[in-house]
């Protein structure tokens, strides 16, 4: 395959393209060709402001022969639809999180990438910033021994005090779960590999929910997917996890991530960022100790796995935020909601190559993202 930046079209201007299209900039392996959105207004405004040459239709940026991997930024509704249609054009994909809505229509996505020679990559990237590669640096090098356990926890009472357009948290195929499970679940499963078994409990507590942020203040959201999940899962390697997530809870004193281990614990810093704190509390020790940084990349980064995709495609190495890593958090996600509806456990069937660790202390994509 040629060298040089790989061409993107980015498919969704809203809220969450900013930061894409600021460091799709930054990043060296990337050249950011065209800006697509059903309003395409709203596509020419992020153009404008972030220096994009083209502002289009969605079908124009399917249609571009220059566009070799489509950004899909839509709402999760349809991110199975956008990303099987960049697919039958040829279009390698990175998508948002999550993978699909649908456990089916992620395993038809990774079926047709596979069947079509093309990559997919799906979001959340933040494992590959300095917080979280550093707790891998600790977990491969057996700072706390073999892993026994981990709590994760993620309560907060919804967004419907900031985000300007909050109804699609409350449907299916969000709340929760769906919306913030990505970030624990890639962390985790990057950190203890794959689960293999889920226990899952949820409800939705509050039918209606009323929006105070503008422009919608004082409208109200019917409610529709459950808004509190918790459960237990049981990792391939032997740990065994807990995670709880919530839109319910209106303050907490949780930490985020802890891993416990047979020669100490290891908290993990907030997945959805990508920097520390990360501390350790080892055997024998009466207090945290702070584990320096090892790695590049602590501000907000996301694009760091569509730039590693990027040099995947060139080099033909494996990408790390890969599909298969993502199908197998959508997997895990529906796991529970599977196991609260059924009463039962629920065993997880998909599987993942763990990704390969970035090198410590320098930055491998070009640019200053």
């Amino acid at each position: 395959m040629e060298n040089g930046a790989v061409k993107i079209g980015v498919m969704g201007a809203g809220k969450i393209s900013g930061i894409y299209l600021q460091n799709g900039a930054a990043f060296d392996d990337l050249e950011i060709v065209a800006c697509a959105d059903l309003l395409v207004e709203r596509a020419e405004e992020q153009a404008r402001e972030y220096g994009v040459p083209k502002a289009c239709s969605p079908g124009e940026l399917l249609a571009d022969p220059e566009v070799e991997v489509v950004l899909n930024l839509t709402v999760p509704a349809v991110h199975a639809e956008v990303s099987l249609a960049a697919l039958e054009a040829g279009k390698h994909v990175y998508t948002e999180k999550p993978l699909a809505v649908g456990r089916e229509d992620g395993l038809r996505m990774l079926e047709v990438a596979t069947e079509r020679g093309l990559l997919i990559g799906c979001a959340p990237d933040t494992f590959l910033g300095g917080g979280l590669q550093t707790c891998r640096k600790v977990m491969d090098e057996g700072i706390i021994g073999e892993p026994v356990a981990t709590t994760a926890v993620m309560m907060t009472h919804g967004p419907e005090d900031w985000h300007p357009n909050p109804d699609f948290f409350y449907q299916p195929g969000a709340g929760p779960m769906f919306d913030m499970g990505p970030y624990y679940l890639t962390a985790l499963t990057t950190l203890l590999g794959p689960v293999r078994r889920v226990t899952g409990s949820a409800r939705a507590t509050f039918p209606e929910r009323r929006i105070t942020s503008q422009p919608l203040s004082g409208t109200t959201i019917t409610v529709n997917t459950p808004t509190h999940v918790a459960g237990v899962m049981d990792f391939e390697g032997g740990a065994v996890g807990t995670l709880v997530t919530s839109f319910d809870v209106w303050s907490e004193e949780h930490s985020r991530i802890d891993i416990y281990g047979t020669e100490g614990t290891l908290s993990v810093p907030d997945p959805n960022t990508f920097g520390g704190p990360v501390r350790v509390w080892r055997s024998g020790e009466d207090s945290w100790t702070d584990v320096p940084l090892t790695h590049p990349y602590t501000r907000d980064s996301r694009g760091l796995g569509l730039a590693d995709m990027a040099q995947a495609l060139r080099s033909g190495r494996k990408h790390r935020a890969s599909g298969e890593l993502g199908g197998h958090v959508l997997d895990v996600i529906h796991a529970f909601l599977d196991s609260s509806e059924n009463g039962r456990h629920v065993e997880v069937k998909s599987a993942f190559e763990r990704p390969e660790p970035l090198p410590a202390g320098e930055k491998v994509f070009g640019g200053t993202a």
